[in-house]
Parts: structure tokens; sequence; C-alpha cells
């Protein structure tokens, strides 16, 4: 009897170690660990998804987010998303960052013609950095004089900005060239994300 017991308890402790799962190594979920993101949002208009979705990616993967914009007053989504941003983008060091996003929406038309985001563009290219847009505001890449040969991509509506600025608008969803990542509107957003990360992960 007592043998019988015994075989079943080893028999109970060898299929319970069976079924059981590897936990998820730490590294697998935080592949951005130690990566400094700065996201870039219009004072006004930003898109709330395009902001938010890959936000959430950048975090759930260890990365550390700033938000930057052209005032440190709350800044409202087209959506009526509220974020508060970090810091002025004029005060912004671009080799505190790994990667540089800017975040689309109507309201990204202020930083199309800023000299204080084209010198960002330009030193971020310069540095090697992730550099990345969405939906209209791959058209601050362009006027800045990155995307000059470049694969691109942009919200329709600005499809002749980009190649005005001698970029190859290839009308996808996503677009990435080298460091440099487009995308061309919310629905892309959580792809964008992925994108970003991949290179990051690089």
């Amino acid at each position: 009897m007592k043998k019988l017991f015994l075989l079943l308890i080893i028999a109970l402790i060898l299929g319970s170690s069976a079924c059981a799962k590897p936990a998820p190594t730490p590294e697998a979920a935080l592949s951005l660990q130690g990566k400094s993101i700065l996201m870039i949002i219009a004072h006004q208009g930003f898109r709330d998804e395009e902001y938010q979705e890959p936000r959430q990616l950048f975090e759930a993967r260890g990365a550390t987010i700033t938000v930057a914009s052209s005032s440190l007053e709350t800044a409202k989504g087209s959506l009526g998303a509220q974020v508060k941003p970090d810091l002025l983008l004029k005060n912004m060091t671009v080799s505190d960052y790994d990667a540089i996003v800017f975040i689309g929406g109507p309201g990204a038309q202020e930083y199309w013609n800023d000299p204080v985001a084209h010198a960002i563009v330009q030193e971020a290219v310069a540095q090697s950095k992730v550099l990345a847009a969405i939906c209209i505001a791959p058209a601050t890449l362009a006027k800045a004089g990155v995307l000059k040969g470049k694969n691109a991509t942009v919200f329709s509506s600005e499809a002749e900005a980009l190649k005005a600025g001698g970029a190859n608008y290839t009308d996808a969803s996503v677009e990435r060239d080298g460091l440099i990542i487009t995308a061309n509107g919310p629905q892309a957003a959580a792809r964008f994300a992925e994108e970003i990360a991949k290179a990051l992960e690089e």
C-alpha cells in the first residue's frame, strides 16, 4: 500500500512538472529596456491613437518615454486626449535619445516649417538615431531635407510635400528606409510602433 502511495506521489510530481510552462524571460518581455524615446506632439490637435498606441508598446517593452511639445501647457489631442509634455521642444538634446518620433494629427502642421523641429530632424540623422514620423508629420522630415532619395510614406494629402522634398513616395501604410520610419495615419499606428521597436532592437 505504501509502495503504491509513493508511486502515485511520484507520478503526480512528474506530471505537474511536465505540464508546467517555462516563465517568459524578462529579456524577451523588455526588449527596449534601457532605450530612451522622445515623442513630439503638437500643442493642439495631435492624433490620439498615433501617440497612445506606440507609447503603450514602447513602455510595455521597457523603454523610457519623454514627451516634448511647443508648450508645457497640457496638449490636447484631436479626439480629446490630454497630455502634459515633459519639456519644451527647443530645450531637448538629440543625443539624450535613441529614437525621435513625430506624432501626426492636424496640429502637426506647426512643425512643418519650424526651424527648431528641422534642426532636431537633421541632428537625429547626423547622429544615426531612429527617426520616425506618422500621418502628416513626415512632411516635417521632407521640409527639413532628410528624405532626399529615401522611400517614405505620409497621409495622402501631403504626398506632394514628400515628393517636393526629394522622397520616393511609396503610398505604403508603413515604410522604413534605414533608420527613417514613416507611416500614413492612425490605422498604421500599431505597425509603426513595431517597426520603431524593431529598429531599436537591432
